[in-house]
This record gives structure tokens, sequence and C-alpha cells, in this order.
């Protein structure tokens, strides 16, 4: 079966950012990548790629079967997340509609079969087709954890990757502003060279 999907094209990923493994939705914000020279890397690109990165997250089993509708939601949540913790990391109000997309994927997963009812046979219970459950409960789980952050003392530490053109989140720790090593040495050969430009 796995052999009819699209292969999983593997991307030379970053290190997580600081904060990335205890935060999965900090993770999510975070996969979709801005690189130098105009380029972006996109984790959740196609419905394999987006279960790949659940499965690598515990989200999600390999052989979940995700579609593109799937893929979709799961962009849309990272966009909405990626709203919400630009606001908390600028100090800005919140979008309306990303509090209650957040919302919504967590009040989205059933907690019993629901009732159904066909006309000709009644009334009847059942869950939800196997791969929308799974994609509920993983956006579900990374909205829980999105506002969980949000709410909690780390949020005073969330913040953009001080290294354009990043656009990655981070926990700041100490000083640092940067998502990655490579990031920080890149702003830093941007801050000497513009001292050399403005010495010459």
């Amino acid at each position: 079966m796995r052999s009819m999907e699209e292969p999983v094209i593997e991307q030379p990923a970053p290190p997580p950012a600081q904060g990335e493994e205890e935060h999965p939705s900090l993770a999510l914000a975070n996969s979709a990548i801005a690189l130098p020279g105009g380029r972006t890397v996109d984790f959740l690109g196609t419905p394999a790629q987006a279960n790949h990165w659940l499965t690598q997250r515990g989200l999600a089993p390999v052989d979940a079967g995700m579609r593109e509708m799937c893929a979709t939601q799961l962009r849309s949540l990272r966009e909405q997340i990626r709203s919400l913790f630009a606001s908390r990391a600028e100090g800005l109000p919140a979008h309306p509609a990303a509090v209650t997309a957040v919302n919504d994927a967590m009040t989205r997963v059933p907690t019993a079969p629901l009732l159904r009812w066909d006309d000709r046979t009644g009334p009847y219970r059942t869950a939800p087709h196997p791969t929308t459950a799974i994609v509920d409960l993983a956006l579900a789980t990374l909205a829980a954890d999105a506002a969980d952050l949000l709410t909690s003392p780390d949020a005073d530490r969330l913040t953009a990757c001080g290294s354009p053109p990043c656009n990655r989140y981070l926990l700041r720790h100490g000083r640092r502003h940067w998502c990655s090593t490579r990031c920080g040495d890149r702003a830093r050969a941007a801050r000497a060279y513009a001292r050399r430009s403005g010495s010459g």
C-alpha cells in the first residue's frame, strides 16, 4: 500500500529550535521554514510529508493514509498557531479567527461514538472515519499544546528568531534570540558586515 503513495522526500532540517521538543505546537509553527535566497521548505507540503511529520512526533501511525484534506487542515492550524505566537511575542491582540481555530481543533474530538440517523434503518452510533479520527486527535493535541504554551510562564520567553529571513519561533534562553547556531552565525556576520560597511 505504501508504494502507491508518493514517497516522503527528506528535506535537510535545522536542529529543533529551543522549546520544540517540549512543545509540539512550536514544532508545528516551525514546520515551514524560510531560507536565504527566497527559498522555503514545507515539511507538511504533501499528505505523505504531513503523515511523516506526525509520525515522528507520535501523533499518527506510519500507515495513517493521510489525504490532501488532512494535510490542508494541519497546514491551516499551523498558520493560526503562528498568528497567535506572533501576537504573543509582539505583545499585540490576537486575531479572533486564530483563537477560534485553536478552540475548534481542541473540541473537535468526540469522546464517544456519535449518534447518526439513517432514513431506512433508523438511529445508530458510529465513530468517525479512522484517518479523520487520527487527524482530529493530532490537531486537538497540537491545539491544546499551543493553548498550554500561550497561557504558561514560558509564553514570556516566546520570540521570533532574530536572524532574517528565518521565520521560526523559539523559547528564548538567556540572551539568545536565534533558533539555531546557523542563524546566530548569520546574524553575527550581518552585524560585522554592517559595521565594516559603516566605517568604510
